[in-house]
């Protein structure tokens, strides 16, 4: 069996080496061909080194075709990961520590909020260019599996505008449902689950064990437990207003309503900071650094190391690889997938992009219909998928004022800024950002000359209210397990110490 897959992004050292550890480990798929690019050389090139060390050493004669030249690497690809962050953690910065001055204190930055929506209008230009080139070059129906973020909003830019058939995944759903079978003192296998919503806002709608339904449990369950009563604090008390849990971790879930984050001095009372997923100010940003410097300073010493063996038994949940055996083998494979509506959740607008159970075999991707979410819930997703449909279109057209509009009706952003404020924030992005927003030209210019001009709404210099600072190498150091395993995953919120 033989087909090729593509990486685009692929200097990313978790999700490259561990996605093609779960390719590789299926038994048929010892001679696909595998290609990876990047606009980083240098971290392509590192990531390549390791990835093939560990090909060579499971002994399979693949060759990775590793290449600068995203248009050669998706040529005649049957399937095409998409792992990028595009602007880096420059612009990962700028996500956090612009909205700062103007109050908005978030946790994560990349899916919704201020951040997640600059995120979205740098990535979706970039996600239409990878769809053109796979139209144009790849094999016909080439599947894109898309793992970047914001997760909706480029997956829902590339099926309506880029013509590729796209598929969203994220590990959301498989973090709940552990934590769920642990709070009921049940082995994981043996609880069975229906998740429904949207990426990072999806609800466990049905949890059964043995024909039981359980749902119902779930919350005294969480208030009783003695770690997570204290580290998912917001989603508890969603899970206590709303009826169900939902899939994001408490950093995450706090920074799309706009209820948690809105007031600094309640912040503290709502997070943990005994993990970044917990709430910290900027969490993410801060672990993403550690684990890029960490890299990027232990290369060496990871070429020393064992390499990754290619076994069934050391697969990943993460489902891309799941949905390839799927389709090419027949072997049935059931996970949860971000893919369009089209009435699966009846309550939720048909074009937006829904997170929902799907079935997969040589018959292709199989979504079965969920109806109606609880009102509730559905109210909650409706907010944030009209946020998503302002900042996909306003990326598209290059359009600020739709930018604008998509800010003013993001939850949080709502409940902190007034319109002023928004408009003084969404100018200073603009011009910050400006080398990665081609499509916003007579916008940029336009900020420009206001923010010259002024006068100005003054701002704060304001750090957050649970701003961690970034540890050192030589802090890092002190645990070289710990600061590998941040540096090596994707997840890098799979290993959680203790409520602090």
């Amino acid at each position: 069996m033989s087909f090729k897959v593509a990486f685009i992004g692929a200097g990313s050292i978790g999700f490259t080496r561990n996605l093609l550890r779960d390719l590789l480990s299926v038994p048929e798929f010892r001679d696909i061909e595998v290609a990876f690019t990047d606009i980083n050389e240098r971290n392509l090139d590192m990531v390549t080194r390791l990835c093939q060390r560990d090909i060579d050493a499971n002994g399979l004669n693949i060759k990775i075709q590793s290449t600068l030249d995203r248009r050669e690497a998706v040529r005649d690809a049957r399937y095409v990961f998409v792992v990028v962050r595009v602007g880096g953690l420059d612009a990962f910065q700028l996500d956090i520590d612009i909205p700062l001055k103007y109050g908005i204190d978030q946790c994560v930055g990349d899916t919704l909020c201020a951040g997640g929506i600059m995120y979205g209008q740098r990535g979706i230009p970039q996600i239409l260019e990878f769809c053109k080139d796979i139209r144009e070059v790849a094999e016909p129906d080439c599947l894109m599996l898309n793992y970047a973020n914001p997760m909706a909003m480029l997956t829902w830019a590339a099926n309506k505008y880029g013509g590729v058939r796209t598929v969203g995944l994220c590990h959301g759903v498989q973090h709940g449902h552990r934590q769920i079978a642990e709070v009921l003192g049940l082995p994981k296998e043996e609880v069975d689950i229906v998740c429904a919503g949207i990426n990072h806002q999806t609800w466990y709608i049905q949890v059964k064990h043995k024909g039981q339904d359980l749902t119902g449990q779930l919350l005294e369950a969480f208030e009783r437990h003695p770690v997570y009563s204290k580290t998912e604090k917001v989603r508890i008390d969603m899970l206590r207003r709303f009826g169900y849990y939902s899939t994001e971790s408490n950093g995450h879930l706090s920074e799309y309503v706009p209820w948690y984050r809105k007031r600094p001095e309640e912040i503290p009372d709502w997070i943990d900071l005994g993990s970044w997923i917990n709430g910290e100010t900027g969490g993410y940003l801060r672990v993403c650094i550690e684990g890029r410097n960490w890299f990027e300073t232990e290369f060496p010493r990871w070429m020393e190391a064992p390499p990754l063996e290619y076994r069934p038994d050391r697969r990943s949940e993460e489902h891309g690889s799941y949905i390839i055996e799927g389709l090419e083998t027949g072997r049935v494979y059931r996970g949860h997938f971000n893919v369009v509506n089209h009435g699966t959740i009846t309550n939720l607008p048909p074009d937006a992009i829904v997170e929902v159970p799907g079935y997969v075999d040589r018959n292709g991707i199989n979504i079965p219909r969920i109806g109606d979410l609880p009102l509730g819930c559905a109210a909650v997703c409706n907010a944030s998928i009209t946020v998503q449909r302002l900042a996909v279109e306003a990326a598209v057209r290059g359009d600020d004022m739709l930018l604008r509009q998509a800010m003013m009706m993001d939850p949080l952003v709502g409940a902190v800024c007034n319109p002023p404020e928004i408009w003084q924030m969404v100018d200073e992005f603009l011009v910050a950002q400006e080398r990665w927003l081609p499509q916003y030209g007579p916008a940029i210019a336009a900020a420009k000359e206001r923010l010259a001009k002024g006068p100005l709404l003054p701002t704060r210099d304001y750090k957050g209210a649970a701003r961690l600072p970034v540890r050192t190498v030589e802090e890092l150091k002190e645990n070289r397990r710990e600061a590998d395993e941040l540096a090596s995953e994707a997840d890098k919120a799979k290993q959680r110490p203790a409520a602090g």
